[in-house]
């Protein structure tokens, strides 16, 4: 007999004790995001997929296409290519794709870059409707980038104003 009063003791008190902490959850704030309208802050350690570094004095990419990423990624998403242009003492990268919906944001190709020619991005919001939206050309990315943020100390070229001259007219 006393046995089956302490259940059913027990068994109103857990009853009670989910009540209690759903009173408690009503009246605090919620911890919803309004994603669209609103963002949570990135970690500092956040990895987003590889970008381009650009040279902060030339607006030109640091990377010399030794190719030490490409042969270092696991995931064989990497490829650059490079050549040597007249007057230069290295090769230029003038292709460097990476195919994102392969990459496993491992860092093998960061950490295996000796010129610290590439790094993590913050980009973190990536969505497409299709699987070649994500083959990315981060050489052409960087080259847009520098034409719409030249570098400081740059010389930018004004265009030339276009003359016009005054055609006259006789009064009658």
């Amino acid at each position: 007999m006393k046995r089956a009063l302490t259940e059913r003791v027990l068994g109103f008190r857990s009853p009670l004790i989910g009540l209690w902490i759903t009173l408690r959850q009503v009246f605090q704030r919620p911890v919803t995001v309004q994603y669209p309208h609103e963002t949570l802050k990135i970690p500092a350690r956040f990895r987003g997929h590889i970008e381009l570094v650009r040279d902060p004095a030339t607006g030109k990419a640091i990377c010399f296409a030794c190719k030490s990423c490409e042969k270092a990624c696991p995931s064989d998403c990497i490829s650059v290519e490079g050549m040597k242009f007249e007057g230069e003492k290295r090769k230029s990268v003038t292709e460097f794709k990476l195919d994102f919906t392969k990459c496993s944001l491992c860092g093998s190709c960061v950490e295996a870059c000796k010129s610290n020619a590439i790094r993590f991005s913050r980009a973190y919001n990536l969505a497409a409707t299709s699987k070649e939206e994500f083959i990315l050309d981060l050489f052409q990315r960087l080259e847009a980038e520098a034409r719409a943020n030249p570098p400081v100390g740059a010389v930018v070229r004004e265009p030339e104003p276009v003359k016009v001259e005054a055609v006259k007219t006789e009064a009658k």
